[in-house]
């Protein structure tokens, strides 16, 4: 009786999680696709993984367990096994689903220019729901100095007193990826403005990092600057439209045109309320596939819905949850409650001051640490109230 006993036990109690931690792997060089897989699975099960450090998906826990034995490289009998004993399913329904999960990898694997935060249609769960052991991105604010033709005092300079060098820049990249962390944006100020950029690109790149960039894009009219920036590995670009920038325009054909993920950033205001439609067809006639729209005012509201109901009909993409630079045009309350996902601020993504004070996100000025100074546990475990900046 026992044994009938401890048989029914088993077969209803819940399945255990597979061991959470990190896993890498890199393609034989015989393959001729030379990609590499990275995977942290979290402890209740879910996952994420990255393809080619250019392409980060969120996987419910079926499509980490089967990213797990991907990455182990199991026998594909073992898995349907597996699967089928794990989930009470046929093992032929098992291994469908496994060789669909390959397949959907394989087409992303060999697709340039994808959008770099994707989530495969496996029942995926809620995004940002559930305990992570470390954000998924890490918004770097490397500098507050702006272009020439914002106002200077748009910009939160009495916060910080310095900015940090390249190697500390480097160092708290590499504490990143040691904590976890898959994803590094380069943010301001107008990042493009400090001179060591393409060396901190390059950096990220090394460690297997995503690495995205939000700038006014007026330096990357210089077709030089642009293709260095390219060969840095760079993976995705957010190209902010200001009101006078001109430099943006005059970029976005050389932009448009190079191999990398790109959106276009348009807070709508009083002043160019007016040419809001207008500017995004003449997006997408210029070939813009992807864009990212908020208000500064809460009175246009309605402006805002009808411009993305306006880009969906251009069949142009809708970018949520990237951060813009900080400016008087981007008030951060307003920029929080227009993103999809607003309760993800501190937990899915974390913010860096140019002097490496950490943010829950852009304008919560509540410190969590620095991210230079601080160890990484104090920082996403506290035991001591934050201070208020």
């Amino acid at each position: 009786m026992t044994s009938l006993i401890e048989s029914i036990r088993q077969r209803f109690s819940p399945r255990k999680p597979l061991p959470p931690g990190t896993y890498h792997y890199q393609a034989p060089q015989e393959d001729p696709r030379n990609y590499r897989l990275h995977l942290r699975l979290e402890a209740g099960g879910e996952g994420m993984m990255i393809v080619n450090a250019s392409t980060i998906l969120h996987l419910n826990a079926t499509a980490a367990e089967f990213a797990y034995h991907l990455i182990n490289q199991t026998p594909k009998a073992e898995v349907a096994s597996s699967v089928a004993s794990r989930y009470r399913i046929s093992r032929s329904a098992a291994l469908n689903d496994y060789q669909e999960f390959i397949d959907n990898v394989d087409t992303i694997i060999s697709t340039p220019g994808l959008d770099p935060i994707t989530y495969l249609d496996l029942e995926r769960h809620k995004p940002f729901e559930g305990e992570i052991s470390a954000p998924y991105r890490l918004d770097c604010a490397i500098t507050y100095a702006l272009p020439d033709f914002m106002d200077p005092d748009s910009a939160p300079l009495n916060r910080v007193s310095q900015e940090l060098s390249t190697e500390e820049w480097k160092s708290i990249m590499d504490k990143a990826w040691q904590a976890g962390i898959p994803h590094i944006i380069f943010t301001g100020g107008e990042p493009t403005l400090r001179q060591d950029l393409i060396e901190l690109i390059t950096h990220a790149e090394s460690n297997g990092q995503v690495a995205g960039l939000i700038t006014d894009g007026s330096k990357l009219s210089d077709r030089k600057y642009l293709e260095e920036l390219l060969q840095t590995g760079l993976d995705h670009l957010l190209i902010v439209l200001y009101p006078h920038g001109e430099g943006t325009w005059l970029a976005l054909p050389s932009i448009i045109n190079a191999d990398i993920f790109t959106a276009v950033h348009l807070t709508i205001t009083e002043q160019n309320q007016d040419q809001v439609m207008e500017t995004l067809q003449l997006l997408s006639k210029m070939g813009v596939r992807a864009v990212s729209l908020s208000e500064n005012n809460t009175t246009l509201t309605d402006l805002l819905q009808a411009a993305r109901e306006l880009a969906a009909n251009l069949d142009m993409e809708l970018v949520w949850d990237l951060p813009v630079p900080y400016s008087s045009l981007n008030p951060v309350s307003l920029e929080l409650e227009g993103r999809e996902h607003p309760e993800a601020a501190g937990r899915a993504w974390l913010y860096v001051e140019p002097d490496g004070d950490i943010l829950p996100a852009q304008g919560i000025n509540q410190v969590l640490g620095n991210f230079l100074t601080d160890p990484w546990d104090k920082i996403w475990n506290p035991t001591e109230v934050t201070r208020e900046s």
